[in-house]
């Protein structure tokens, strides 16, 4: 069984991270490299940095803020926000970063997803899928539907056929985050996570809820997930990342832990 990942998430905005509820009231939590090294020492598999107004303020991410991130660990980095172009991914790259998550470019300019896995590899390509609970009148049905511009914008497309579509143009992981369940500390939402996991073959980071460890523990057991990423528990430290693994492994996850 392959290890389950654990990935705490700096949302940043003004140079500062943040954190609200359901991708509003945003408050103040952190220095980024703070956080990130403080993140590193606790064992933390991976390191997601999004800048969560650069697509809605239509500019690019905060380059030097990701490389003064980038230069203070050693572990994966991804960097997400208002990323558009191929050079712009290069400059990130250049700057430190692993991988790149993309999201409103993505759904505007599918095509966009295909040059990326080209020129630098799926293994690089992370496609963010901000998602938000939704009823249809003409069909008079319930549906998962995409989000764009930091959840500002909806798209009207359907969640589980975009993660399927993403995936044939050659994303390599899907980034996915329920705005219903986003910063309430109540869980992720397992059944969403559930349907994107089971229509895609490629990795699913679950985002969105955690309030405690049973969620991290039941987000892989029955959402499926290969990765969940992590913010108000950590960033409030109501546990540390050496907590949630500890109690992981006791209950049969597949995590990795460092050993002094």
């Amino acid at each position: 069984m392959l290890v389950k990942r654990i990935i705490p998430c700096l949302d940043v905005k003004e140079g500062k991270v943040v954190k609200g509820i359901h991708f509003e009231n945003l408050k103040d939590v952190g220095d980024p490299v703070e956080l990130a090294k403080r993140y590193e020492e606790e064992g933390a598999d991976e390191l997601v940095f999004l800048d969560i107004t650069a697509s809605y303020e239509k500019r690019e991410t905060m380059v030097n803020i990701a490389e003064k991130v980038a230069e203070n660990i050693y572990m994966p980095f991804t960097v997400g926000g208002g990323i558009s172009t191929p050079e712009h991914v290069s400059n990130l790259l250049k700057a430190g970063a692993d991988k790149v998550s993309i999201n409103t470019a993505a759904v505007l300019n599918p095509d966009l997803i295909a040059q990326l896995s080209e020129k630098f590899g799926n293994q690089c390509v992370v496609v963010a899928i901000d998602v938000k609970k939704t009823w249809d009148r003409i069909t008079r049905r319930s549906y998962w539907e995409v989000y764009i511009n930091g959840g500002r914008t909806p798209t009207g497309k359907d969640a589980i056929a975009w993660a399927s579509q993403v995936e044939n143009l050659g994303a390599g992981e899907i980034l996915l985050t329920s705005m219903d369940t986003d910063g309430t500390q109540n869980g992720y939402d397992l059944f969403l996570t559930r349907k994107i996991v089971d229509s895609v073959n490629i990795p699913v980071i679950a985002s969105g809820g955690a309030g405690k460890l049973e969620h991290l523990l039941t987000v892989f057991r029955e959402g499926g997930a290969d990765a969940a990423l992590v913010a108000s528990i950590f960033h409030y430290k109501n546990f540390t990342i050496q907590d949630a693994k500890a109690f992981l492994k006791k209950r049969g996850i597949p995590v990795r832990i460092e050993e002094p």
